[in-house]
């Protein structure tokens, strides 16, 4: 099955409500939700009484990507805003099996993800141990940026990791996603995607949805 996630970070933050009750009408199976520090990445987004908000008027799973130093520390909090899926970078744990186990614990599905310059390779001892890996297409911190090219070849390789030690593990892709690159990544071997601008910059966001799933 193939997966699209909004990314609510591309709504209109003044009517978000109305954003998201246009998602919960479309075909999309989850709602992105992008957490952001300033420290880890130069942005910040927003917290846990936001993800509250969100998941008082979703009706479909939070998929909350953390974008934070240290992540192991908001386990509980995430959990009890209503987090789903809960994916922590790599590049931001320094102890990455105790919070994969740690939100496995807390009930939630758990998910690594990669920055572009990140080899796949350094999942071998943690691949087993995920319910998914989210492949950062772009630079994480800011919307709109340019689809970076290698992320299919990183696809591929991730995919042959899956299918050796992990096959349930979903491959997520998040940076850039559009109507055009979309069925070259589900091709590549992706299950979820990832679409801001894509969706909600388009005239018609629920059809845009359609045709990303297509």
């Amino acid at each position: 099955m193939k997966y699209i996630s909004p990314s609510l970070l591309s709504a209109d933050f003044g009517n978000l409500q109305r954003d998201i009750e246009m998602l919960n009408a479309s075909e999309c199976d989850w709602l992105h939700v992008d957490v952001m520090d300033g420290i880890f990445v130069p942005n910040i987004s927003f917290g846990q009484p936001v993800v509250k908000f969100i998941k008082k008027h979703a009706q479909k799973p939070l998929d909350v990507h953390l974008m934070i130093m240290d992540p192991g520390r908001y386990v509980d909090d995430f959990k009890a805003a209503g987090a789903d899926i809960l994916t922590v970078h790599y590049e931001a744990c320094t102890h990455l099996d105790r919070t994969i186990h740690a939100i496995k614990d807390a009930g939630m599905k758990a998910g690594v993800v990669l920055n572009p310059a990140s080899p796949v390779c350094v999942l071998e001892d943690i691949i087993q141990e995920c319910d998914m890996v989210l492949l950062m297409s772009v630079n994480p911190g800011f919307g709109g940026q340019k689809f970076i090219e290698n992320t299919y070849a990183k696809v591929r390789q991730l995919r042959d990791l899956c299918n050796r030690k992990n096959p349930a593990c979903l491959i997520e892709i998040d940076g850039g996603v559009n109507t055009t690159n979309a069925p070259l990544l589900f091709q590549a071997g992706a299950d979820v995607l990832v679409a801001g601008n894509a969706v909600f910059k388009s005239e018609n966001p629920g059809e845009t949805i359609k045709q990303l799933k297509k």
